[in-house]
Formats: structure tokens, sequence, C-alpha cells
């Protein structure tokens, strides 16, 4: 057996002054070729928390921005995990890259952000072992 990694891309929209989605579109890399990420009943469960641990990170990132008074238009996002060969997360690399409607972002809300990221309730509920990094920049 070997190890599972996952590598899942999101592009989102918002409105208003509390970043509130508009659009969003998450893919997934598989073989090579992005695919639409369209989650049911028949979804594999372990892909499931991928998606929220993914979802829960970008929440927490345009949420907290918007506290910062850091109004995006638009934003990319990527995350990377990888698991043992028995499921175990490892690591996790989240990265987004927004687009600034108003505001300017300083050193400190940079930092806030991405603290407060940590604290997302899926975050949260990661065992200690797993080292999560997280990146935000605004354009």
């Amino acid at each position: 057996m070997s190890a599972h990694h996952f590598h899942l891309r999101l592009k989102a929209s918002y409105q208003s002054e509390k970043n509130t989605l508009e659009g969003l579109q998450v893919e997934i890399l598989n073989d090579g070729q992005w695919e639409a990420v369209d989650l049911g009943i028949r979804s594999p469960g372990f892909f499931i928390y991928i998606n929220a641990l993914f979802s829960c990170q970008h929440l927490y990132m345009r949420t907290n921005a918007a506290e910062r008074n850091l109004i995006l238009v638009s934003a990319e996002g990527e995350l990377q995990l990888n698991a043992s060969q028995h499921w175990v997360i490892e690591d996790i690399s989240v990265s987004f890259t927004a687009k600034l409607k108003s505001g300017t972002p300083s050193a400190d809300d940079l930092a806030y952000i991405r603290e407060r990221m940590h604290h997302c309730p899926v975050s949260s509920n990661l065992p200690d072992s797993v080292d999560l990094q997280n990146a935000v920049v605004f354009i």
C-alpha cells in the first residue's frame, strides 16, 4: 500500500462587506486532471472530511478578513494533504490568494487571519501530530 495525497483547489467570488459567498467552484486533481467536486451520499467519508477542512479554512479566511475590513472580490485557494497508507493525516498545506475590493492588510492582519484559520472547528479537531501550514496573500 502507498500513501495518499489529495490536491484540491477553489475559486470563489464574494459580495457585501461581510465577504459573503456569491459563487464557489471546488475541484480535485485526479490522475493529472482537474475534476469538479460533486459531493453526495456515495462520496467517500474521508474525502468529505478533507472537503470540510478546506471549506472551514476558507470560511475563516474570508470571515476574519471582513472583521479586519478587508473586503474581497474573489479568491483562489489550494489544499494539499498527505495521509499515510492507513489514512492517518500527516500534513496539510492550505493557501489562499484573495483579490481585494477595499482595505490594506497589515502584517498584523495577516498573522491574525492565519492564526484564526487554525481555530476553525475542523482544524481544531485535528490531532496535534498533524502539521497544518496555511498562507494568505492579498492582491
